[in-house]
């Protein structure tokens, strides 16, 4: 061989080596934890209750990352190890299929380059992922799957009513475990077929969000371009859901899209990461009148520890935003919803969720409401709209 050619092939060598280690280098360069130089003081009263707890998050992404997610990592945000240490009984996984380039909360086109493509190719994702978003649910579904069945008791994927009950049982005896279920962002992964929720539900989804970044053939999003509501497919996708019992995610749909959806349902719905305009102003986050509207439905709205929720990623803004909440429709419908490793720099990770009990204490929560606020209220819904 030519030394032209090796040269040729060493290139294409370090070219193919610098496109596989992509994942893993925009996981460590998006999911940051940049802890303040002062540790976070908490007080021993917060500290003590932190250790009864049941924690449950409506949200986090670790799955679009190539993690191992039963070891603790170094990146992001969430894994088995970290949600055991702080005290999570139940995450809920969420799935992103589609992210366009430049994504933004005003404005983004469904038909701008997908950034989750190169992410899928890279990752070594089967082929038809690299073209079909529910090939990328299914794929992410998988892995989840996967790393119950090698976990040795530690995580326990939970699909039925009966399921969550056996596991918060187990928990009371042994706290070292924990459990969780997956959540669809958006139905653009639907890949335009209601039909495809049944499969979705069959893979181990109880939850199903109606858009992400931008709109789509079912529903408009809060950061798409016409920001419309449910379109007659996602009336349509709607009515399946409550006739296989998945529950309804309200995360990043546009206003009509909220309005929509609130006035077919019969069943509760939940915010699952968001923020609210009173604390935080921005088109990703709840009005008054719409928080009303899903406390009036029995839903909970969970809220994120990241900037676009809160405008600031200390526990205390978390916990101002769950105050406002509590304050104006309820203690029962506040829920936190981190979106811990969805591309967001944080300031706690989730082993540290003793953060919030001392904030919210500072809020003037009392133990019950940070109990309520922090897992019980989702625990109590779950246990409502799971499947027998």
């Amino acid at each position: 061989m030519s030394t032209l050619r090796k040269l040729g092939l060493l290139l294409a060598l370090i070219l193919v080596a610098g496109f596989c280690a992509l994942p893993r280098l925009a996981d460590r360069a998006m999911n940051t934890v940049t802890r303040p130089k002062d540790p976070f003081a908490i007080a021993p009263g917060a500290r003590l209750l932190h250790a009864e707890l049941r924690i449950a998050d409506l949200h986090a992404d670790p799955l679009l990352w190539p993690r191992d997610l039963l070891s603790r990592g170094e990146a992001g945000q969430v894994d088995v190890p970290r949600l055991i240490a702080g005290r999570v009984v139940l995450q809920v996984f969420g799935v992103a299929t589609q992210s366009p380039w430049g994504l933004n909360f005003e404005r983004n086109s469904a038909e701008t380059f997908d950034m989750q493509t190169p992410l899928t190719i890279a990752s070594g994702w089967e082929p038809r992922a690299w073209t079909s978003r529910l090939a990328r649910a299914l794929h992410q579904a998988e892995v989840l799957r996967n790393a119950a069945a090698a976990s040795n008791g530690k995580f326990t994927l939970i699909a039925t009513h009966a399921d969550l009950a056996r596991h918060l049982a187990a928990f009371a005896k042994d706290p070292q475990r924990t459990a969780g279920f997956l959540g669809l962002e958006g139905m653009h992964a639907l890949d335009g077929r209601v039909e495809s929720l049944a499969e979705l539900r069959d893979a181990g989804f109880r939850m199903v969000g109606f858009a992400h970044f931008f709109d789509n053939p079912f529903a408009g999003s809060s950061a798409g371009e016409e920001k419309y509501g449910l379109t007659a497919l996602g009336h349509a996708a709607l009515a399946r859901m409550d006739e296989l019992g998945l529950i309804a995610d309200l995360a990043h749909a546009s206003p009509a899209t909220i309005r929509d959806v609130l006035a077919q349902t019969k069943r509760p719905v939940v915010v699952s990461h968001t923020g609210v305009q009173a604390t935080c102003p921005g088109p990703r986050n709840l009005s008054d009148d719409e928080i009303r509207a899903v406390a009036a439905n029995g839903g909970l709205i969970g809220i994120g520890a990241f900037e676009g929720a809160v405008c600031d990623t200390t526990p205390r803004a978390i916990a101002r935003a769950m105050r406002h909440v509590r304050d104006l429709a309820g203690i029962e419908h506040v829920a936190l919803g981190s979106d811990f490793d969805g591309a967001v720099a944080t300031a706690f990770d989730i082993s540290e969720t003793a953060v919030l009990v001392d904030a919210l204490f500072a809020e003037g929560f009392t133990p019950d409401e940070v109990r309520l606020a922090l897992g019980e209220n989702t625990l109590a819904l779950f246990a409502k709209l799971l499947p027998e």
